[in-house]
């Protein structure tokens, strides 16, 4: 019988928020590991996946026009806030109140 050879562990790369790597870096140091894989491997080996239920937010395009003006104002503060338009058109949407404010 052949026997089985353990692969090295290849580098896996996927964006994280700030705040979950500050976790990830307090958790290091509450456990007394050396490295943030240890913690990552720690999660992946404690975690149940098959009760886990992920939630999405279902996205769509739509189109929309918007004058020459806010055009260049969203790419302006896209570059500034590195942030893309999406990201900034959702938080215009968010903040947007579902009725408008009553006169005085």
């Amino acid at each position: 019988m052949a026997k089985k050879t353990r692969k090295s562990s290849a580098p896996l790369t996927f964006d994280l928020p700030v705040s979950l790597i500050a976790k990830i870096e307090t958790c290091r140091r509450g456990h007394a590991f050396k490295t943030a894989s240890e913690v990552v491997r720690l999660a992946l080996s404690t975690f149940n996946f098959e009760s886990c239920e992920p939630v999405r937010d279902p996205h769509k395009q739509i189109s929309v026009r918007v004058t020459p003006e806010q055009r260049v104002a969203l790419k302006r503060f896209s570059r500034q806030k590195d942030a893309s338009v999406g990201e900034l058109l959702r938080l215009a949407l968010e903040s947007l109140p579902t009725k408008p404010a009553k006169k005085k």
